[in-house]
């Protein structure tokens, strides 16, 4: 049975994903997106059968109408960098947790079913210990951080005290087809490859051995979609992500490698304020809460990514 559902950051990297995957199922699709950092061109044709609103998450009215009459909200929509939040603390947490706050509020009032929220890795901080599992106390160490922890706890109070089941995905390092390269906040691997593709040099922030656990985007999709429909899962966080650490020099190396560039050097620079050494994640919640696992491995996943870069 297909149901009305709202994406909000619906024309950003994920957000377009999540679109394409609803439309093919049937249903009927809402998006909210300022458009500050999504684009309408990641819609692409699916643009003609997607209602658009183009308004900020920091706008309770804007979110009251993108909310009226959907049953489910995914709420993509975020100011997503680390470096960002140190740079503007007060403007990232307008967006991250007012914006969060507001959208729980719409969803509410509009008697949505059920409000999938993106969370993040970053929550967990540079803990030591690994693999990172949902019950570990959190230790944001950027404003970044700490805004996901406070929008994923906003949501879980309205879930236990509001009326709306809520549920709290956080997000290991996602990738694919579509992540914008030329941000300056660009994600490791469209800023590896991109860099790689023309011939220059890319550049690793520290010593290259920090660690991180990926997760392409496929997999990120069907775990919202499930997230959306399990009936255990209200109430809950849940790590999604691939459930396997690379060091970003290793990685370097294999998207070398698919780029054709087996040879290339990166240039190092200082680390990056508030990025963590180790990211692991335990994603047994999510294969219990949901049936979720993750269905692309890395090579696959960058094989997937460089084509659809060299494509563009």
């Amino acid at each position: 049975m297909s149901a009305h559902v709202l994406v909000t950051g619906g024309c950003g990297f994920i957000g377009s994903h999540l679109v394409h995957a609803l439309l093919a199922r049937g249903d009927r699709v809402r998006v909210l997106d300022d458009l500050s950092s999504g684009k309408r061109a990641n819609l692409g044709p699916a643009a003609a059968d997607v209602e658009l609103l183009e308004a900020d998450l920091r706008d309770p009215d804007a979110c009251r109408r993108a909310c009226a009459g959907v049953e489910v909200v995914l709420h993509q929509g975020a100011r997503p960098s680390v470096a960002r939040s140190v740079e503007d603390p007060r403007g990232s947490f307008e967006v991250n947790v007012v914006g969060t706050h507001n959208v729980l509020l719409a969803a509410r009032e509009a008697g949505a079913r059920r409000v999938v929220l993106a969370s993040s890795s970053s929550i967990y901080g540079d803990q030591p210990t690994l693999p990172k599992h949902e019950d570990q106390p959190p230790a944001p160490a950027s404003p970044y951080a700490a805004q996901k922890l406070a929008g994923e706890q906003l949501g879980l109070a309205f879930s236990r005290s509001m009326g709306v089941e809520v549920v709290a995905l956080r997000y290991f390092n996602v990738y694919g087809p579509r992540q914008d390269p030329t941000s300056a906040y660009a994600a490791v691997i469209p800023a590896f490859a991109a860099r790689l593709v023309a011939g220059e040099a890319p550049r690793i922030h520290g010593d290259g051995e920090q660690t991180r656990d990926f997760t392409f985007v496929d997999d990120v999709v069907r775990a919202n979609l499930l997230a959306a429909a399990a009936p255990a899962a209200a109430g809950h966080t849940m790590n999604i992500a691939g459930g396997r650490r690379i060091s970003i020099n290793a990685l370097f190396a294999a998207v070398a490698r698919e780029v054709g560039r087996p040879d290339a050097r990166a240039e190092h620079g200082p680390p990056r304020t508030g990025d963590v050494r180790d990211s692991l994640a335990a994603i047994g919640r999510a294969r219990d809460l949901l049936g979720w696992s993750p269905q692309v491995p890395l090579e696959e996943g960058l094989a997937r990514t460089v084509g659809a870069l060299r494509q563009r």
